[in-house]
């Protein structure tokens, strides 16, 4: 792809690579790129407006990457530009990589989603029947379990083993299965359960299944490797009004699944790709229908700043949202962790998807994000041929 510099205004250089967008359906290359040079625009605008101190997005097809563009630095010393490589945490869309893993590993016979999270961490004890919440539960948000329990602790830097001394204290607050119950240590169980059966590190497994595959050639898992890679975006958070450069803070990553992935906006791509059905040879497409078919509702979503004027209906899947737009539906993840945000959706429908990325903690990526499908709604044309691939693939419900 050819990349142009567009401009610099006040702190930011923007970046682009250009490309016309694709659509399968109408082939009309005019209303795509017009739809790029929107985007575009808004996203430049809205990053000067918000004084945002680095950022990044991505739009793919399943065919690839179609725009990159970046905005910023890494810091507020302004010394080094942010880049299609510059590697971000994603927070919580670090569960859909966990899910995507999991369920690599499910089709491949290691474990199931049926199976009992206890058969495999039978430390996991609470005030109740353990052995009712199953795989499945976990990676879908309904355990059944008080949301974000001992979240305190993960941020006092708690390891995960006296984290989980604690959930003996838990009560089911409905029958797992039958209520959305968000989690993150509880989510992280995944990361015992894979390495009981496989005998084999969460990391290992995540490289050789998922980033070498997808050539997501600058992800990684863990503090380690994230701060040891020199073109990584630093935290900020709101000092006094102005954005102050901080340091990264490691207490997340020791809940690796829920929120430990770093990647770049080059890597996110490429991982857009591969949920819209581009790399099933990695991901096969009854696996994503898998992951995404709505389960438990999320009514409080439809509350959520910039989405509730979108959003007709909200559920978890296995690992991602799942959004209703009016007639449209996307699957979708946020995240947020000290200093950084971070945003992914497509659209099965419209074979589109975009990530955001930010080294601030600023809202205004849900403004951005909401913009992009507003932009596609109008002047996209869906796929009516989306779907049927993966409805003539479908296996039995987990």
């Amino acid at each position: 792809m050819k990349k142009r510099t567009l401009t610099v205004i006040g702190l930011f250089c923007l970046y682009l690579q250009a490309s016309p967008l694709y659509s399968s359906q109408n082939g009309s290359q005019a209303v795509e790129e017009e739809l790029a040079r929107q985007f575009t625009a808004y996203f430049k605008k809205r990053v000067i407006e918000e004084n945002v101190t680095g950022a990044a997005f991505v739009v793919a097809t399943p065919e690839g990457l179609v725009e990159i563009g970046t905005a910023g630095y890494t810091d507020t010393s302004r010394k080094h530009a942010i880049n299609e490589n510059t590697i971000f945490r994603i927070a919580s869309v670090s569960k859909t990589f966990a899910a995507g893993l999991t369920a690599v590993l499910i089709s491949e016979g290691e474990f199931g989603w049926d199976d009992r999270v206890v058969s495999y961490v039978p430390d996991f004890r609470i005030n109740g029947d353990a052995g009712k919440v199953r795989i499945r539960h976990v990676l879908g948000q309904s355990t059944g379990l008080i949301p974000h329990a001992y979240d305190n602790l993960i941020e006092d830097g708690l390891p995960m083993e006296r984290i989980q001394e604690q959930y003996r204290k838990l009560t089911y607050i409905c029958s797992p299965g039958h209520c959305y119950s968000y989690q993150n240590s509880i989510f992280s169980l995944i990361e015992p359960v894979i390495e009981t059966t496989t005998r084999r590190s969460y990391t290992e497994l995540m490289n050789e299944k998922i980033f070498e595959p997808l050539d997501m050639r600058t992800a990684s898992v863990g503090y380690d490797s994230f701060v040891s890679n020199p073109n990584h975006a630093k935290p900020h958070v709101k000092s006094r009004g102005q954005w102050k450069t901080v340091r990264v803070k490691p207490n997340y990553y020791r809940v690796a699944p829920a929120a430990g992935v770093n990647a770049s906006a080059l890597d996110m791509g490429k991982w857009l790709t591969a949920q819209m059905g581009g790399n099933p040879e990695v991901i096969r497409p009854e696996v994503i229908e898998t992951l995404t078919r709505p389960r438990v509702k999320t009514t409080r979503d439809k509350r959520r700043k910039y989405w509730r004027d979108m959003i007709s209906d909200a559920h978890y899947g296995l690992g991602w949202r799942v959004y209703r737009l009016g007639k449209n539906e996307i699957a979708y993840h946020s995240g947020w962790v000290s200093g950084y945000r971070a945003d992914i959706a497509w659209s099965e429908e419209y074979k589109i998807g975009i990530a955001v990325l930010m080294n601030v903690e600023g809202s205004s990526i849900s403004e951005i994000t909401t913009k992009f499908w507003q932009m596609a709604f109008e002047m996209l044309q869906p796929d009516t041929d989306a779907g049927q691939m993966l409805a003539s693939t479908k296996t039995a419900s987990p």
